[in-house]
């Protein structure tokens, strides 16, 4: 008899407040572009007390990946439990203009698989707004009541609550150098101190440059402002009375934004915090196993009592009769005007990464990512001679076709094994397990996006741009008229 049967004989034959009692609330708690630069994780330049507290209460996965390394597509895939590319929804911000996305028969967004088991929903943002929602961001045509609102303390005496928390992370210090004092000040209001740029040690690959310095301190600074908000959560939940009978996870939908974390497929833009605590959840332990973010959406509803559906690719970690992943699979596709087709898989301490259009270069152009300082600076840099030779990759005018990382030798993703001859099977198992990812999953990036749903995405970001950003509208349309050239050339 599955659990879903047992809750449903409960809520016909019970009051409502005793059907409610054994079913513990879901809180999510969903970062943006942020990567694992927490103390629990190892970071050593900022302390973050409230997410540390929260692993020692809990599970923290020290192998954690998301499948899309960029916004809408990451959520358009922990909401289902699918990969973004089975269900259609790999390219970022797609299915917004006339031409609209549909889910698969048979899938679902889980926030209706909640209701219907008696859960209040609800998506917001910290603190709350009265009558705001919180971030969706979904490539796919879904019904808004699947969330009856902004605030779960709304719920009826007795109902348990499956809520999303949707916060800023990363964005909180913006793309210039303003913005960057305006979260240092901020720091030092809230906590009495800022990050100094001068104490931080970028990775390898980035210029020891002034802007990128100040950019780096600025978001470990947002780092600072999340563990607070994490806490001021977590003192909620137990000034509610919810606490002990809340799990919690806490979890970002990629990494850093930067040339490259967010948007690509090294480990800044893939390897995620993951950390989850509450009732049946193991106390203080560490999890070193691979798990993908779509996982939260199975882990979810078995927790609730859900009946997890077959066709759900998500798995529950937590159960008796998991076995582990072997692989961790990724992609990225279009992101805003730039077309891009890139895969990869980890396995073991490798990753493999398959640059599809490695005729391109690593930094397409793109109106949204361009005029951000870091990348000005990375530009300028590279222009004056001042980037090594690992750091002139990033401005390089083509990509090798496949990368192959040892992760444990070479953390930082320098050292391309790919033409290795030491390395030969290794590159031969993780082409076909990543192949065979592709057929099996029915990855919908296999063939181009077709001419009109490009065109009918773009003339929403166009219109978008003409009323916000009229400045930049010119240099989109450039870019629009590029990717089409590069595609008619089979570049």
């Amino acid at each position: 008899m599955n659990r879903l049967f047992v809750f449903l004989l409960l809520l016909v034959s019970l009051p409502a407040t005793d059907a409610f009692a054994e079913r513990p609330n879901i809180l999510w708690i969903i970062v943006d572009d942020m990567s694992a630069n927490f103390s629990c994780y190892g970071e050593k330049m900022i302390e973050t007390p409230n997410v540390d507290a929260l692993a020692k209460r809990g599970t923290m996965f020290t192998q954690a990946y998301v499948t899309a390394p960029v916004c809408s597509t990451c959520r358009s895939a922990f909401i289902t439990g699918m990969y973004q590319t089975s269900i259609g929804a790999h390219h970022h911000r797609s299915g917004r203009g006339k031409k609209k996305i549909h889910l698969p028969k048979g899938v679902r967004p889980i926030p209706e698989l909640f209701q219907e088991a008696g859960y209040y929903t609800s998506i917001s943002g910290w603190p709350f707004r009265k009558g705001r929602m919180g971030k969706t961001d979904y490539n796919f045509e879904w019904n808004k009541e699947m969330y009856d609102g902004p605030d779960w303390t709304k719920r009826k005496k007795g109902q348990p609550f499956f809520a999303q928390l949707q916060t800023p992370g990363g964005k909180l210090r913006g793309a210039t150098l303003e913005s960057f004092e305006k979260t240092g000040k901020r720091a030092e209001a809230l906590f009495g101190s800022r990050t100094k740029p001068k104490d931080v040690t970028l990775p390898p690959y980035y210029p020891n440059d002034p802007v990128l310095l100040k950019d780096w301190a600025a978001y470990l600074d947002t780092v600072r402002e999340t563990d607070r908000m994490v806490g001021q959560v977590l003192a909620k939940l137990k000034a509610d009375g919810d606490l002990d009978n809340t799990i919690v996870l806490f979890m970002t939908d990629h990494g850093i934004s930067h040339a490259r974390g967010k948007q690509f497929m090294y480990e800044d833009g893939l390897h995620i915090p993951l950390v989850i605590a509450g009732p049946e959840i193991g106390i203080g332990k560490t999890r070193v196993d691979l798990v993908e973010h779509i996982d939260i959406a199975a882990i979810s509803l078995a927790a609730a009592g859900i009946a997890i559906p077959k066709s759900m690719q998500a798995k529950d970690v937590f159960a008796k009769d998991y076995q582990v992943r072997d692989a961790a699979y990724a992609a990225r596709d279009r992101c805003d005007e730039t077309v891009e087709h890139l895969r990869s898989v980890r396995m073991g301490n490798y990753k493999y990464i398959r640059n599809y259009l490695h005729n391109r270069p690593h930094l397409q152009p793109n109106a949204y990512k361009d005029h951000k300082a870091i990348l000005i600076a990375i530009k300028k840099a590279g222009a004056e001679g001042r980037l090594n030779k690992v750091q002139a990759r990033l401005l390089a005018p083509t990509r090798p076709p496949e990368e192959l990382y040892d992760l444990e030798k070479d953390p930082f993703e320098l050292n391309n094994l790919a033409k290795s001859n030491l390395h030969k099977r290794w590159m031969t198992t993780m082409r076909a397990s990543l192949k065979q990812w592709e057929t099996s999953t029915n990855d919908h990036g296999r063939k181009p996006e077709t001419a009109e749903m490009y065109d009918s995405d773009m003339q929403v970001y166009l219109d978008t741009l003409k009323k916000r950003r009229p400045e930049r509208l010119q240099e989109l349309k450039t870019n629009i008229a590029l990717m089409k050239k590069w595609a008619a050339e089979g570049k």
